[in-house]
């Protein structure tokens, strides 16, 4: 490069496609340009500088702060991770909930086996057996309801409907101990442990009935109780008031509760085989593995809230 005259001053901002520098007359702007120039080049250095080095300065002024956040996060999730965990726990030590665990398991490889003989229908049954040893003395729960009072104000219809029910229920897990028995062999006379069997499940579908009918007065009471608070409420939010939303809360539960009761008809009718062409083992095996997730739901914990460190 020639050195600076008075006529001309070249400055080297950069390099062009080709590589060759851009002289920069000075003609009209004089030394201010030249300052310009400089100032420019120094920002473009800086720059580069910054781009290669500048995110490790920042990680290392950073660091201490980065690593308080992560231990936080770290501590957060674990706390999450051991609330899931204790919620497992305590599902899992609800012996009505392993039942329908099982229960899942007994009615999905009845679906799989379709009736024929194989590994899953041999699953199936080896389910079914172990699966009454959960419900050894249950039927004293559904005892204990039968002589329970009411609660005030319900229907009698409904309150002898509840009654039905439970009778029906208690009947069923009692007769279930004898077959559980001359499936076990302790038991020996199989023909009236077969019939017993049989009646026991007709006791099942009855109580099933009874349900589907409560559930359904249920409803129909709650549903004119959200329609007098909507009145009460007028212009207001329906969705912001308490009493509203716990009715509401209610009324889906009970409509799960009618869907699961209404497939259980259907699967007390397969397995009694009263419509074989129609309600077929698969039928069966696929709507009472249905009701099973639907009882597993039911039966999840609420979820306790875990409050931010």
């Amino acid at each position: 490069m020639s050195a600076l005259t008075n006529d001309d001053v070249f400055v080297c901002l950069s390099g062009d496609e080709d590589g060759q520098t851009c002289p920069i007359s000075s003609d009209n702007r004089g030394t201010e340009t030249l300052f310009y120039s400089i100032f420019l080049n120094f920002c473009v250095n800086i720059s580069l500088l910054w781009v290669e080095s500048g995110n490790r300065e920042i990680v290392l002024i950073s660091s201490p702060k980065r690593e308080r956040e992560r231990k936080r996060k770290m501590a957060s999730t674990l706390d999450v991770s051991r609330a899931e965990l204790a919620l497992v726990v305590m599902y899992l030590n609800k012996a009505e909930a392993r039942d329908k665990l099982c229960r899942a398991i007994q009615y999905g490889s009845k679906f799989l086996s379709g009736g024929e003989a194989g590994t899953a229908q041999n699953v199936d049954k080896s389910t079914s057996l172990a699966r009454k040893v959960f419900r050894l003395f249950k039927f004293v729960n559904d005892l204990h309801g039968l002589i329970s009072p009411m609660p005030k104000g319900t229907p009698l219809a409904l309150v002898l409907l509840g009654k039905s029910k439970n009778a029906l229920l208690s009947t069923f897990l009692f007769l279930d101990q004898i077959v559980w028995l001359g499936r076990s062999g302790i038991y020996k006379n199989k023909e009236r442990a077969e019939l017993l069997g049989r009646i026991s499940l007709f006791c099942w579908m009855g109580s099933s009935v009874c349900t589907t009918l409560v559930e359904i007065g249920e409803i129909g009471r709650l549903s004119s109780s959200m329609k007098k608070i909507e009145k009460g409420l007028k212009n207001g939010n329906k969705y912001q008031d308490e009493e509203y939303r716990a009715k509401l809360k209610q009324s889906n539960e009970r409509s799960l509760a009618l869907i699961k009761s209404a497939m259980d008809i259907v699967v007390a009718a397969g397995l009694l085989q009263l419509v074989p062409e129609k309600i077929t083992p698969r039928v069966t095996g696929a709507f009472g593995f249905i009701t099973s997730i639907i009882s597993c739901y039911q039966l999840l914990p609420t979820r306790p809230k875990i409050k931010a460190p």
